[in-house]
């Protein structure tokens, strides 16, 4: 585990997984002044966490206590305090102290590696059929036509945590369930959390699609 070290944070309505991009528009002004504090840095990143309650803009959200660390990769600085940014998602984190919102959200953070666990090859192709199974149910249901398996999922990375997460990316899950997924300590647990997840999708989508208009 590394030295906690302070970050500025950019609290969202979603849980961003490694691997994922985010794009942003920010012109709200502490935001603006993070952004701005990020590019006088050698590396610029921000945290990026879940709210667990209330909303961003202007403060007074509760946050969730694990994230993942958003590198900026593109800026285009529009004026006016306005930013259009592209950010590639990283390694997670767990925070370990909140500190003053001065001028914009910060955290005291130490990365939060996969912690070992062991998940089988054949557990991970039953996921994959899952998954792609419920990406053709949805399809159907709503008589769109998908490409091929390969190219949907993409190239998938070979270490089954990150795997995993490239995965969930995949899948039409809510807020909550990507959080479970980010915040499962390795991978096995991260597999029961999206298996999981999955699961629930299917059998709504199969109930709305049983029911009668």
């Amino acid at each position: 585990m590394t030295a906690a070290r302070t970050t500025p944070m950019f609290p969202l309505q979603s849980a961003l997984l490694p691997g994922e991009s985010l794009p942003l528009r920010v012109f709200e002004p502490r935001y603006s002044a993070l952004v701005r504090a990020c590019l006088d840095t050698d590396a610029p990143a921000f945290g990026v966490v879940l709210i667990a309650r209330g909303r961003e803009v202007g403060g007074g959200d509760e946050r969730h206590d694990v994230g993942a660390l958003a590198r900026i990769v593109s800026v285009a600085d529009h004026g006016g305090g306005r930013y259009q940014l592209k950010c590639i998602v990283q390694e997670r984190f767990r925070v370990t102290a909140w500190l003053p919102d001065d001028p914009y959200p910060r955290a005291s953070i130490e990365d939060w590696p996969d912690e070992p666990a062991e998940v089988s090859a054949a557990e991970l192709a039953a996921l994959e059929d899952a998954v792609w199974e419920l990406l053709e149910f949805l399809a159907a249901a709503r008589d769109i036509r998908l490409t091929s398996r390969a190219e949907v999922f993409g190239v998938l990375p070979e270490t089954p945590g990150d795997r995993l997460y490239a995965l969930a990316g995949c899948v039409p899950i809510g807020p909550a369930d990507r959080y479970a997924v980010l915040a499962a300590p390795g991978p096995a647990q991260r597999l029961a959390a999206l298996r999981e997840a999955v699961e629930t999708v299917d059998a709504m989508a199969r109930f709305q699609a049983s029911s009668p208009d």
